[in-house]
């Protein structure tokens, strides 16, 4: 069976060490009084959380799935629900929600770093009171009063929980051919019919009530996106205590027989003429929507961290217990019949490609929870208009870069355990199973890559990508002259160079063939990743450099200056053939007609 340990000191570097989180945070009058000690302590109760309450019931969920009873409702996995109550009696839900509803008023970066051990201790299970936060933030921002009177604070608490409904068969990324429709009733609320499909966590046992936030379409609206409603549509209809009342009509028609996370209910949704309310305004449902969105595919990214972790943390175990053959220098256990696995250079490789995209995901999701706790907090507007910016530029590489180099690494994973990986009781092959979704979710990575280049980079002629290269360049300049980072300023600077010459040449292409953008997207958001990681280890092994020339006796240091060098050395250089493939344009793509397909 697999385990899980919280990496607390690497969650600990980045956020103490690497962004400094107690002085930035102390700026901000709603975290005057947090510090580095209580950090510490909710990430080690979470840590605990984790690995011993929902990490022992990831198999079990696997297995057994979820189940729908004949009146449409679903049962989740054996202790699935016991174990969401102890989430909600420690208040967890609470942790980054707005005191005003009962909130514990902590910062998002905090949050993250809690779904991060989530993630990985039972990916299934943790998309549960995931897409509920999601609800809570899109109805704190654009709810109307009594819909926040009545919603908010059953969200907080996690008595009632939420959904994301969008996706319906016929249209998939494409929300404007949706057909749902929405008719108004004299009270001022809606009957929503239809049908929407993949709908995570669309029903279960574990809270009181569930709140489906639903697009749709009014009487009239325009075609397209531009003719887009949101609607918030509860399971049981609240009375005026706040308690829950009569069933709406809504209900799962079905569970989806799926590849991986079967513990979570990835439902069939009818809506039946089912009451709901209007969320913000009309026909801009996707201007409410964007900021559960914007949230589900950080949590997305974090997802793919998660598993990134607990398979390189499975992976080094299976490594140093498994022997088989002989170091190639020699026996390394001349006492045992043959060596562990971890000495030989391949096994190495995967290990450390998985520990790289772990410690790479951490730091550049972690900054990106920051950036967005800047644009919620910060009293000048110029700096929540930068970092407004950063986040929708990096928004994308989050969700894409880190879930494909999950996918990757617990492929790693299965690999170093050899044939056991394939076998269903070692637990590595679920990890597999469960990172592949993640790839699709919330705009398949394609989409991200397009939005990447098409919408954050070349629509407003580079300005937001020059923002994040005015870091990279004063990083560069800063540490330049200090000859013991030559082995990382120096290929960060030529990546630079290379990305912002890749990026002008392509606007120019742009705007001679349109689907050159197309072509180019997908290779571009992964240069674009290993332009953030390079410049993210660069800054992880300027701190471990200061520690060792400090004399420090801390072995972590000396990990983490070598991971930065593996990474450089063996992952970096992918962007050399993603560069080339940039450049070969969209001939090769489009020239061949469908018919010979």
């Amino acid at each position: 069976m697999p385990t899980y340990t919280a990496p607390l000191r690497d969650m600990q570097f980045v956020l103490h060490e690497m962004l400094n989180v107690e002085s930035t945070y102390k700026a901000f009058p709603a975290y005057q009084d947090l510090d580095a000690p209580t950090i510490n302590q909710i990430l080690e109760e979470a840590g605990k959380f984790a690995s011993e309450v929902i990490q022992p019931l990831n198999q079990i969920g696997d297995r057994d799935g979820c189940t729908r009873n004949p009146d449409g409702s679903v049962t989740t996995p054996a202790g699935f629900r016991a174990a969401y109550q102890s989430f909600i009696e420690a208040g967890w839900p609470a942790l980054a929600c707005d005191p005003a509803y009962g909130g514990q008023g902590l910062p998002l970066l905090v949050n993250a770093a809690l779904y991060e051990m989530l993630n990985s201790a039972n990916q299934a299970w943790a998309m549960y009171p995931g897409l509920s936060h999601g609800a809570y933030e899109c109805l704190h921002a654009h709810g109307t009063p009594e819909q926040k009177n009545v919603y908010l604070k059953k969200l907080v608490s996690g008595e009632w929980t939420g959904t994301m409904c969008l996706t319906e068969s016929h249209c998939g990324t494409d929300l404007g051919l949706l057909k749902t429709q929405a008719t108004p009733l004299p009270d001022g609320s809606y009957t929503i019919t239809g049908t929407k499909i993949f709908i995570s966590s669309g029903d279960h046992d574990l809270g009181t009530n569930i709140l489906h936030l639903v697009l749709a379409r009014l009487p009239g609206a325009p075609e397209g996106t531009k003719g887009i409603s949101l609607f918030v549509v509860p399971k049981f209809l609240p009375n005026t205590d706040g308690s829950v009342g009569a069933r709406n009509a809504v209900e799962c028609g079905s569970l989806e027989h799926k590849m991986g996370i079967h513990g979570n209910s990835t439902c069939v949704m009818n809506f039946d003429g089912a009451i709901g309310t209007l969320v913000g305004e009309q026909h801009k449902g996707l201007n409410a929507m964007f900021v559960m969105m914007n949230s589900a595919r950080l949590g997305v990214g974090m997802q793919g961290l998660g598993l990134t972790e607990v398979a390189y943390q499975n992976s080094v175990t299976y490594a140093r217990d498994r022997l088989q053959m002989r170091s190639l220098k020699g026996p390394k256990a001349p006492e045992k019949p043959a060596d562990p696995i971890i000495v030989h250079p391949d096994v190495r490789r995967m290990l450390l490609t998985q520990r790289a995209w772990a410690e790479g995901g951490r730091a550049f999701s972690y900054w990106v929870a920051q950036m967005i706790d800047v644009e919620i907090n910060s009293q000048d507007e110029k700096e929540r208009e930068a970092v407004a910016d950063l986040v929708a530029l990096l928004t994308p590489i989050v969700k894409a870069f880190l879930t494909d180099n999950a996918f990757a690494s617990a492929n790693e994973g299965m690999q170093v355990y050899g044939g056991h990986g394939y076998i269903a009781e070692w637990g590595v092959e679920q990890f597999v199973r469960d990172a592949r979704i993640n790839m699709i979710y919330e705009g398949t990575n394609g989409i991200q890559a397009l939005d990447l280049l098409g919408r954050k980079v070349l629509s407003d002629m580079g300005a937001k990508l020059r923002k994040l290269g005015k870091i990279v360049k004063e990083f560069i300049e800063e540490e330049g002259v200090h000859k013991q980072m030559a082995e990382f300023i120096d290929p960060l600077a030529d990546l630079a160079k290379q990305f912002e010459k890749l990026t002008m040449d392509l606007g120019m292409k742009a705007m001679m063939n349109r689907d050159e953008v197309g072509a180019a997207s997908v290779p571009y958001l992964r240069v674009a990743g290993h332009l953030v990681y390079a410049y993210l280890f660069a800054r992880m092994a300027k701190i471990a450099l200061t520690k060792q020339k400090q004399k420090s006796s801390d072995s972590f240091y000396d990990a983490k200056l070598l991971t930065a060098r593996f990474y450089y050395a063996k992952l970096l250089p992918e962007t050399a053939s993603q560069i080339l493939a940039v450049r070969a344009g969209s001939a090769s793509l489009m020239k061949m007609d469908a018919d010979l397909f």
